[in-house]
């Protein structure tokens, strides 16, 4: 290890995910590990230009691991986005002795920390937290694999009501520009058809595919749609349009919504939040910034902030092709 830093920032911004507090649960006890201090910072960035600050001890973070939401809480600045109050951020976070930053959040919370230290050369490390999983450099996201199973259950329950009633459901998942939870849920729960933002498969060709489950003999029909689904109509008038070309369906639209942002962390986000949060310590005490640090291979590895925002996730091609011969 390089010179230590002798006080560490951390934070929640944007969208909450579950995992968030075991990811703040494992950078208080890495600094605690590594005899730095820690301070929590609440509500993002705007906290920090409010001077919204408490100091977190090993024992401050007990018992919960297994929540979800943020104990730091989030929020959106406005105040951010101007030189003013970031610069009124720093002196907070000068006064206060702390050296250096972890952002846990997304893109636009990274986007921030990169402004700052661009500004102020103010140490920031990023842990992605999402559910959406669309930040580039690592394979999961944390609460993404929460995400993604509070979703398949709820598909799951709602294809017991679809095959009592011959009933055709549109399940819409969120998802405004990535469809991986779309993709992977729907794959997983089965469904007849999924619409993603990354493929525009058309109206004609989803009809197409349920006539094609209806004549095989299927009496109903789970369609996983993904918010940002490119098909022109939102849920609704998607399941009008199918109601008015088959009428021999009783169409239904449910919208899981922030249902998935909630709900305690799996196995899978608890472990992957332990890992970053102890190695965003370790590079915050190494010297290094404006990094994030992400799972690749199910190996912790880093990505330069600017990278993580701008590049581009792939959906998976060949899980697409598997849906395709799985709706057969």
């Amino acid at each position: 290890m390089g010179k230590k830093l002798k006080k560490i920032g951390v934070m929640t911004s944007g969208g909450d995910s579950p995992g968030m507090n075991a990811a703040i649960r494992s950078v208080v006890r890495a600094c605690a590990y590594y005899r730095t201090e820690c301070v929590g910072i609440y509500r993002g960035y705007q906290g920090m230009i409010e001077g919204d600050f408490v100091p977190m001890s090993a024992r401050s973070v007990n018992n919960i691991i297994h929540k979800g939401g943020t104990i730091l809480q989030s929020a959106r600045s406005k105040d951010f986005r101007t030189k003013e109050g970031r610069k009124k951020a720093y002196d907070n976070l000068t006064e206060q002795g702390i050296e250096g930053l972890v952002v846990i959040g997304g893109d636009g919370s990274f986007t921030g920390g990169v402004v700052f230290n661009k500004e102020y050369n103010f140490p920031v490390i990023g842990i992605p937290g999402t559910i959406d999983n669309d930040i580039f450099g690592t394979s999961h996201t944390l609460g993404y694999d929460t995400a993604l199973n509070t979703a398949m259950e709820a598909i799951d329950k709602i294809r017991d009501t679809a095959s009592s009633h011959n009933r055709l459901f549109f399940v819409e998942v969120m998802g405004r520009d990535a469809g991986f939870i779309a993709l992977n849920a729907g794959v997983g729960a089965g469904a007849e058809e999924i619409l993603i933002p990354e493929e525009d498969l058309g109206l004609n060709r989803m009809l197409e595919s349920l006539k094609k489950s209806r004549r095989s003999g299927k009496s109903s029909s789970i369609v996983v749609i993904a918010e940002g689904d490119k098909s022109g109509k939102n849920v609704y008038e998607l399941a009008d349009y199918v109601e008015q070309n088959m009428p021999e369906y009783e169409v239904r639209v449910s919208v899981l919504g922030h249902m998935q942002r909630g709900g305690s962390p799996t196995c899978f986000d608890r472990v992957l939040a332990s890992r970053l949060g102890v190695k965003a310590v370790e590079l915050l005490i190494d010297g290094k910034s404006n990094l994030m640090v992400g799972l690749e291979n199910d190996k912790i590895s880093t990505t330069n902030l600017e990278k993580a925002i701008k590049g581009q996730c792939e959906i998976d091609m060949e899980l697409l092709r598997v849906s395709d011969i799985m709706t057969t």
